[in-house]
């Protein structure tokens, strides 16, 4: 036992192949180095309604610490009410959005969040938890694209279009399309996210009250819809 408490854990892996290095520059953050950003802005990352860009989402690091945090956040609000667990959880996967290159990448983020999302939820199902499962599916596959951050395009080069989810009436949402490249201002600064996950750039929310901070005309709109019927 001794031994075996002495043993060191395996290196954390944070490059898949040398090619996909060479092809593609994809290094991962290591989990430390994650947690030691995010508690940087901590008071973002347990808000459940602060949208998140991580506009090199890789398999989903940065996004899964954020929304670990947000679940918590959920549960120490919401524990005891399965219904708005429900509905916030569901809100909390609505914030959080990411761009990657490579497909597998895309594929495993989707994943990871959804799964993460299920293990927080599953506890606290109610009747509609089929629904459920099937929006919290959609949102990811709206939210988490394959594309190029840089040239603003899908990978079959249409434009990257983002949904924006609000909660409203605390049961129902609006779902509103943006173009990436309309959002994105000179500075490439957006007023729809309130932080990108690229080490760098801040992008804040809309500010009701400065008039040159606005949020475009949308893309598209859909009528209001229940939380459990997104999918």
């Amino acid at each position: 036992m001794a031994e075996e408490s002495l043993k060191e854990s395996p290196p954390e892996q944070i490059i898949k192949s040398r090619k996909r290095v060479q092809d593609h520059g994809e290094v991962f953050t290591p989990s430390w180095l994650v947690s030691d950003m995010c508690d940087l802005v901590a008071q973002e990352c347990e808000r459940i309604d602060s949208r998140f860009l991580e506009p090199a989402c890789g398999d989903g690091n940065f996004l899964t610490e954020v929304l670990y945090r947000k679940l918590n956040t959920v549960q120490r609000h919401y524990g005891r009410d399965a219904l708005n667990f429900e509905v916030y959880s569901i809100l909390a996967v609505t914030s959080l959005y990411g761009v990657d290159l490579l497909p597998d990448n895309v594929t495993r983020c989707r994943e990871r969040l959804y799964q993460q999302w299920e293990e927080a939820y599953l506890p606290h199902a109610t009747s509609m938890k089929e629904g459920c499962c099937a929006a919290v599916k959609k949102i990811l596959e709206r939210n988490i694209l394959c594309g190029d951050a840089l040239s603003l395009r899908q990978a079959d080069g249409s434009p990257i279009v983002f949904t924006e989810w609000s909660l409203i009436n605390k049961c129902k949402f609006q779902r509103r399309e943006y173009e990436l490249s309309a959002l994105l201002d000179e500075q490439g600064e957006s007023d729809l996210f309130s932080f990108s996950l690229d080490g760098s750039t801040q992008l804040w929310q809309q500010d009701p009250d400065d008039p040159t901070s606005r949020i475009p005309a949308p893309k598209k709109e859909y009528p209001l819809i229940d939380y459990w019927r997104l999918s």
